[in-house]
């Protein structure tokens, strides 16, 4: 299958890298073009081009586009896709991070032009190009079935780690919630290895601790692997500081819940640790950035 890839940064240059190993053809598009053709370099049948004219050029209708990119500038980049020449039929994908309610809008616009419009909650950050993709797609059916090819090559298996999940916005949706309670469980373990790196008087090593859990373990799990991996490489984390961003989804999740009037309090809570992360240094804080900085490749605050 032909598609476009627009935003090849750490997620997007590994997701065309895993769909021409399954046999598709892209279309790379990027805003600095030397990264398209760096790609194009690297792998056969990638085709770089240097803007949107060329990219819809390149696609025979119906054109299957994939955007990677931050969720700040999808209006724009479909704006500009407009402009270019996307058409009836065609479909628009939004692999991102955006906010669900901002998809369901896309969706209905898009929709009134008969342009198919699919959300796709990615999860898997930069293993996922090894192990594959958890893929949670919002759109209609005929949209899925249009991109389904796609969706089998990116997950883990053909039917397994991807699902349609419901109707433009859902993916979107599930995927702000996983990373809600995503946040949860890395501020559990950043508690738990703060509290065993305070008890001195026992001189636990934490690296090694980390190894025993990963295995039998009732909380083994790739977070886990990615602190002793951390604690591997650095046992102080001293090159770590604690500063600890947070993307939006972890706001979105909580605002939403109050809205449906649901208690999250462990998904809210750890969301307000990460805001305090700003204030106060705490060894916790290191550990919630090893996590970050292991699974999605995210830039994180050095030491000073």
């Amino acid at each position: 299958m032909k598609i476009a890839m627009i935003g090849l940064g750490k997620m997007g240059a590994n997701m065309v890298r895993r769909l021409v190993k399954d046999g598709h053809d892209i279309i790379a598009y990027s805003h600095s073009p030397e990264t398209a053709i760096e790609l194009a370099n690297e792998l056969n049948n990638v085709t770089p081009v240097k803007n949107l004219d060329e990219l819809i050029s390149a696609l025979e209708p119906p054109r299957v586009i994939w955007l990677m990119i931050p969720h700040q500038v999808v209006d724009e980049s479909i704006s500009h896709l407009m402009d270019a020449g996307m058409e009836q039929g065609d479909l628009l994908v939004d692999g991102g991070n955006s906010n669900f309610n901002l998809s369901k809008k896309r969706a209905a616009e898009l929709g009134e032009k008969n342009i198919h419009f699919v959300d796709c909650g990615t999860s898997g950050g930069v293993w996922g190009l090894e192990n594959g993709y958890s893929i949670m797609a919002g759109g209609s059916k005929e949209a899925i079935s249009l991109l389904k090819p796609v969706l089998q090559s990116l997950a883990p298996g053909k039917e397994t780690g991807w699902g349609h999940v419901g109707p433009a916005g859902a993916g979107h949706y599930v995927k702000m919630v996983h990373n809600g309670i995503e946040y949860g469980m890395m501020q559990a373990f950043a508690e738990g290895f703060e509290l065993l790196e305070a008890k001195e008087e026992m001189d636990l090593d934490l690296h090694q601790i980390s190894e025993i859990w990963q295995h039998g373990s009732v909380v083994r799990s790739w977070l886990l692997d990615l602190i002793a991996d951390a604690f591997g490489d650095d046992k102080s984390l001293s090159a770590l500081s604690d500063y600890v961003d947070d993307s939006g989804e972890g706001r979105w999740t909580v605002q939403d819940s109050i809205e449906l009037g649901v208690p999250t309090p462990v998904l809210t809570l750890a969301l307000q640790m990460r805001f305090r992360s700003r204030q106060d240094p705490s060894f916790a804080g290191k550990i919630l950035n090893a996590m970050r900085a292991g699974f999605g490749g995210h830039s994180i605050k050095p030491a000073e």
